[in-house]
């Protein structure tokens, strides 16, 4: 798929405003699910071969499969288009409706980012199924970005649906990272934190991971439901210190971190990772090599600098808008590249999301000049908005100002997306199925 079509007797800046939207929207297409579960996955005559592991599926008594996250459907039509013949069963969640049913799996609508009662209900189905399996089953995990919130049960009875939903609403208001959120879910959770693989043992497992967190950190994903888990209670107290967390959570949460009555979650000497292999086989990596390629297809010399992963939005977005000056003065066409996600605390409640307020926070330090910024995320959506993220320019606040918009207040309450959809650089791309992380694009020219 080629971009260099795009070049049009158009103003510079439209122009510019209009490759970023095609390179990030490149890297969606070459990122797909499909796409890697082509190359990674792969059935003949009942077995099946999943990356460097062979499985004779007919061998096992049992095979079950369970995915959840917002790349849940995607991922188990992925499997059975792989699979063909071969008759699967399982459960599938997500947080959006699927668009078919494959048929032998149940389906559960579960709640992001908060969870809601079919989070609570497919936790439930799925603890009671994989508690059945014997030594005779395969467990096949599909695992994806925002199962955290969309399959969730709580560890203690007393901590109620509605707790549990200001519990998770005090994390994603805090101005924690998101690895830290996951620590402190995992310790109140029944099916994070490796508790989903103790369910299934002693049956084989694989998991197959479509990540949303860095790489050093596989078991931050969807809370490693079926990883060993390398954070500890005693991370959670601290964690919960630092952002002041306490006073945000209910008394029921609460409770737990006075008492330090927080259960440890299952380490890598649990016998239920014996028979367990993990393999991802797609990551934020993977959306950034795909964006790289477009650019240089594009005609822009082509840098990665995935430093401020986890970063406040305002410190990225001033650290990435430094860092792509100084390679305009090395070449006058130059692309910049940042993977990861950046983080907001969101003290009002507009609409919008991180990626939008990062690249009004841009626009802001960007007027008159020759840098577009693109920020979105490979779900397709951010925060509470219909966008996937936003494209900014040095004419964004100019342009804004002849339609009577203004920024500040936009940026001061978070409401970046009414700002951006009246000036039609809103990026909507609608749910895709997947979830990858962010890009952040920013060209000169």
């Amino acid at each position: 798929m080629s971009i260099m079509g795009i070049f049009q007797n158009e103003s510079q800046f439209r122009l510019m405003r209009e490759t970023a939207r095609k390179i990030f929207l490149y890297a969606l297409a070459e990122a797909s699910i499909a796409k890697a579960f082509a190359r990674q996955v792969h059935s003949e005559r009942g077995v099946l071969r999943v990356c460097d592991d062979l499985y004779d599926l007919s061998a096992y008594g049992r095979v079950f499969v369970v995915s959840l996250g917002k790349a849940g459907h995607s991922m188990v039509e992925a499997l059975a288009d792989q699979v063909g013949a071969f008759s699967l069963e399982g459960i599938v969640a997500s947080s959006v409706q699927p668009a078919v049913q494959v048929r032998g799996f149940r389906y559960f609508l579960g709640g992001h980012p908060t969870p809601n009662v079919e989070s609570i209900r497919a936790a439930s189905a799925m603890l009671k199924v994989l508690d059945a399996q014997t030594a005779s089953s395969l467990v096949i995990f599909l695992i994806s970005g925002g199962g955290s919130s969309i399959v969730e049960k709580p560890i203690d009875d007393e901590i109620t649906l509605d707790d549990l939903i200001a519990t998770y609403r005090a994390l994603v208001h805090s101005s924690a990272p998101i690895a830290e959120i996951n620590t402190i879910r995992k310790h109140l959770s029944a099916v994070k934190g490796g508790r989903l693989a103790q369910a299934a043992y002693p049956a084989q497992q694989i998991s197959l991971l479509v990540s949303d967190v860095p790489d050093s950190t596989p078991d931050a994903l969807a809370s490693g439901p079926t990883m060993p888990d390398s954070t500890s209670a005693e991370d959670c107290y601290r964690i919960a210190a630092a952002h002041g967390l306490l006073q945000s959570f209910p008394p029921t949460t609460r409770e737990l971190f006075e008492r330090r009555a927080l259960e440890e979650t299952p380490k890598s000497d649990d016998p239920a990772f014996v028979g367990a292999r993990w393999w991802p086989v797609l990551s934020n990596q993977t959306a950034v090599e795909h964006a790289s390629v477009a650019s240089k297809e594009a005609g822009f010399a082509v840098y990665v600098d995935n430093s401020c992963d986890d970063w406040d939005y305002e410190r990225a977005a001033e650290y990435l808008v430094s860092r792509v000056r100084e390679l305009q003065k090395e070449t006058p066409r130059a692309c910049l590249i940042s993977g990861g996600e950046v983080t907001v605390k969101v003290t009002n409640g507009g609409v919008g999301g991180r990626n939008q307020q990062f690249a009004l926070a841009c626009a802001e330090k960007i007027v008159g000049e020759n840098i577009t910024v693109l920020s979105a995320g490979t779900d397709g959506i951010d925060g509470n908005s219909p966008a996937a993220g936003a494209v900014a320019d040095g004419t964004t606040l100019e342009r804004a100002r002849a339609k009577g918009l203004d920024a500040l207040p936009a940026l001061g309450s978070f409401d970046a997306y009414p700002f951006f959809n009246a000036l039609g650089d809103a990026i909507e791309t609608g749910p895709t199925g997947n979830n990858l992380r962010d890009l952040r694009i920013l060209l000169t020219y």
